[in-house]
């Protein structure tokens, strides 16, 4: 048998904290945000610095906690890019075509037809048991083929969308954007379902062995096809403050933000074999994300190399995510040698 921990409460507690990923994560984060006002004081202390270091990652964080469900899973969804494109010149079309339509209902819109998309690739993987990296490139490109035919060369213009919509793009409460706060709502919900309820801790078990998880009789399908299904619908609520933040959107819109996401997920500590990670240190990784692509300019680091310092940072984190599962194999092994 492991011995309990001679530790107390308190001192387990701060342990944890000290070997959380999520704090590691966000002490870069704060080193970044540090050398970068350091260098360029307006980065963080201009007129709108603040607004925008909470704001410019808002839509990336919530594609991000949908890609670490799906990820957790041991699956991928490289659609959510496309799905972003298609729901934000949705959301564009339903204002123009319905003159008048409650804010409301086009949110709504979006998430229907963004979970549609996922409930797509969910069956496809779930039902038609095929590898998630090939049924979502391939929609990725099919989402995408439909709003190049829908859009074609037309944009959306912000003179086309209300301005009560719009305002949603800058608005502030308490001096925290109202984009910002949906994000957090997002990440909150998603991450208490996650930890407290049944269906977010199968979804750990199915990417731990997702064989052993149908031994022990879990119902791998619908937690695999709800993990698509949020995503999707996450990325139809991207898409839709896509349009709110930016006020034109093209057929171009979210453009490379699938492997954005992705990339905030492992940089967060998600494991992209699944079964472990949380969407708080995705969240955390999109924010370093954004916040490093921000800050590198100013720091006067050229394009490429800032490309190469987020590609770093990515195998950084798979390889300490190896190197510290092989820890915990190797602490499991000896505990059990020792009983």
């Amino acid at each position: 048998m492991v011995q309990p921990s001679q530790l107390s409460p308190a001192r387990r507690a701060l342990a944890t904290v000290l070997h959380s990923r999520e704090l590691a994560i966000l002490l870069v984060l704060a080193l970044v945000i540090a050398v970068a006002t350091v260098r360029n004081p307006t980065f963080l202390f201009s007129g709108n610095s603040w607004r925008d270091l909470l704001l410019t990652p808002s839509m990336l964080v919530v594609l991000a906690v949908g890609q670490a469900v799906v990820i957790i899973t041991r699956n991928v969804d490289l659609s959510v890019g496309s799905t972003l494109a298609l729901t934000a010149y949705l959301t564009g079309r339903l204002f123009i075509d319905l003159p008048g339509i409650p804010i409301v209902a086009v949110v709504v819109a979006g998430l229907l037809v963004g979970g549609l998309l996922g409930l797509v690739n969910g069956v496809l993987v779930a039902v038609g048991k095929v590898p998630a990296l090939v049924i979502t490139l391939g929609t990725l490109y099919i989402y995408r083929g439909i709003v190049l035919t829908w859009a074609g060369s037309d944009r959306i213009n912000a003179s086309d969308l209300p301005r009560s919509f719009l305002s949603l793009g800058t608005r502030q409460v308490l001096s925290i954007p109202v984009l910002t706060l949906v994000a957090l709502v997002v990440l909150l919900s998603v991450g208490y379902y996650l930890q407290t309820a049944r269906g977010g801790r199968e979804m750990y078990a199915i990417g731990s062995d997702p064989d052993a998880a149908v031994l022990y009789g879990l119902d791998v399908r619908r937690r695999v096809l709800t993990a698509f299904v949020l995503s999707g619908a996450l990325a139809g609520l991207a898409g839709v403050m896509y349009a709110a933040r930016y006020g034109t959107v093209s057929a171009g819109a979210g453009v490379g933000m699938e492997l954005e996401a992705v990339a905030a997920v492992v940089i967060g500590g998600v494991a992209i074999f699944g079964g472990s990670g949380t969407v708080w240190g995705a969240a955390i990784g999109a924010v370093l994300l954004v916040t490093i692509n921000r800050a590198l300019p100013i720091l006067g680091i050229p394009d490429f190399w800032q490309r190469a310092v987020v590609g770093a940072l990515i195998i950084g984190a798979i390889v300490l995510d190896r190197v510290l599962a092989d820890r915990r194999r190797r602490t499991l092994a000896e505990a059990r040698d020792e009983s």
